[in-house]
This record gives C-alpha cells, structure tokens and sequence, in this order.
C-alpha cells in the first residue's frame, strides 16, 4: 500500500504523468464506447437470432397469410415457410452465379418461376448446383417437376441488383426478382421469394436444397461478446501501463520505498523459483 501511495503521489505532483493520465483516461473512454457498441450488437444479434429461430420452427401458411400483396416483406419474415401451389414454368429458369455451397464450393442458385392458381408468379430458389467441368456453367440441372405441384419454401428477401454486374443469357448476378419479372412478363412477387424446402410431387431428381446454415438459425452469436470484453481488458491495460511507467520510474530515481517493495518481490520470486542444486539433481535423475 505504501508503494501504491508513493505512485499516486507522483502521478498528482509530476504534470508528465498527469498529462499521461488524461491520454489513459481518453483511451479508457475510447475502448469503453467501443465495448458497449460490441455488446448492443450481441443483443441486436441475439434479438434476431430468437425470431429467425421462431421462425424456422413455425409451421407452413398459405403465402397469401403473410404477403398480402406482391410487393409486401418485412425482415421479421425471414426463414417463414409459406405454401404455394401452382406449375414451373422451366422456359424463364435463371442461374445466380457466384453461390457457394456450406463448404464454400463455387456454383449457381437455380430460379425457376412457380405460376400460381390465380395467374400471378412466386419465384422459387430450388437450390444450390456446382459450376461443372467448364466453370462458367452447371454440367446439368435438374429438372423442375412438371404438372400441378405442391411447395413448402421458405421466404427471402429480394436481393436487388448488384451495381456494375451483368450475366450471360440465362444467368443473373443476385436475385433480382424484378429483373426476373421483366423476364416473366407476368405479375410477379417482388418482395420476397423462398427457397424450396420440399415439393408434392417430388422429382426425381433436385438441386442441393439451401438449408439455414448456424448463423441463420440462432445458434451463432458471433464474437460481439469476446470482442466487448477485449475492449474492457485494453482500458484496464492503459492504466495498468500508466502505473507500472511511474513505478519504473521511481525505481530509477531510487526512491526507498520502490527499491525495498522491489527487493521484496525478488526474493518472493527466488523462493519459488528452484535452486541450482535442484535443478541440478533433477538433471542428474533424468
């Protein structure tokens, strides 16, 4: 206690180390505004995990119970599944490119309008193809099924178009669902389009179904909270820093009461430390 006096009294009566403890005090605010940022995105991520949660656990509506025009969506929507019936229409299929599996592989996202009972299109993302031998595009597609069917999918966003990207025939940089209703020519929705979760009747065969990955569904919080605590640890290490300057430096000026803490805290290290002939015997028994 008196060593920690002897450095309070030349933090107060030095103006260096009162200048040094304005800049401590600076950075501590610093890496506390920082830290709280960290921990209000912890919350607004945990916020959002719990209704995606909610949300993909909830049980198939008809899409007319959520989006009651074609241009409705809210983010609170997201991961819901909706239920629509009606007939692909194969002819306005379009391929996302730039879209990678769970393991990170390069491929497409295979669009295909779905023609609804009453005339309008729902756009139905039926999952995920690789980029094949060529790499500009799939070996193959599987093919939507035909006739009346029957989709459970799960609502999505519209994307928007990517500035300064443009695509082969056939292709399309985002999910751009207005793009893909001037390629319809039909009323199209365009707030939102889902991604297939099962059809009635099943193909035969199907595109890799995109499944909510952790991060969509909850389970992942991301770093906000390790990231907030840091920032703590680094103000608390400012005046850490700060204290042990001054002590430095009383300890070079041979104050008394530094030098007889500092003897002090050599001879507590020597004691645990092992002695020579220890060590040596240790060697020895080796």
């Amino acid at each position: 206690m008196e060593q920690f006096g002897r450095i309070l009294r030349a933090l107060v009566s030095d103006g260096r180390w009162r200048r040094s403890l304005a800049l401590a005090v600076a950075f501590a605010i610093g890496c506390g505004l920082l830290s709280w940022w960290q921990f209000s995105r912890r919350a607004e991520t945990a916020a959002a995990n719990a209704l995606i949660t909610s949300n993909a656990a909830a049980a198939p509506v008809p899409l007319d119970d959520l989006l009651r025009s074609r241009t409705a969506y809210r983010p609170g929507l997201q991961w819901r599944t909706v239920e629509v019936r009606g007939t692909y229409l194969p002819q306005h299929e379009l391929l996302v490119r730039n879209r990678v599996d769970p393991d990170g592989d390069p491929g497409f996202e295979v669009l295909t309008p779905l023609r609804l009972v009453d005339g309008s299109v729902f756009v139905l993302d039926r999952g995920w193809v690789s980029i094949g031998d060529q790499h500009d595009r799939p070996n193959s597609v599987p093919a939507a099924p035909s006739g009346t069917v029957t989709v459970e999918a799960r609502l999505q966003k519209d994307e928007g178009p990517l500035a300064g990207r443009s695509a082969p025939t056939g292709e399309i940089p985002s999910v751009d669902l207005h793009e893909v209703a001037q390629q319809v020519g039909l009323p199209t929705y365009t707030g939102a389009y889902g991604q297939v979760a099962s059809e009635s009747p099943a193909a035969a065969a199907t595109p890799q179904r995109l499944q909510p990955q952790p991060a969509d569904i909850g389970t992942d919080e991301g770093t906000h909270l390790s990231y907030g605590i840091q920032w703590i640890l680094f103000a608390l290490l400012g005046f850490g820093a700060l204290g042990w300057s001054i002590r430095r430096d009383l300890l070079d000026k041979g104050d008394e009461v530094v030098a007889a803490a500092e003897e002090r805290a050599q001879v507590r290290r020597a004691r645990r430390a092992p002695s020579d002939e220890a060590v040596e015997d240790e060697l020895v028994d080796r």
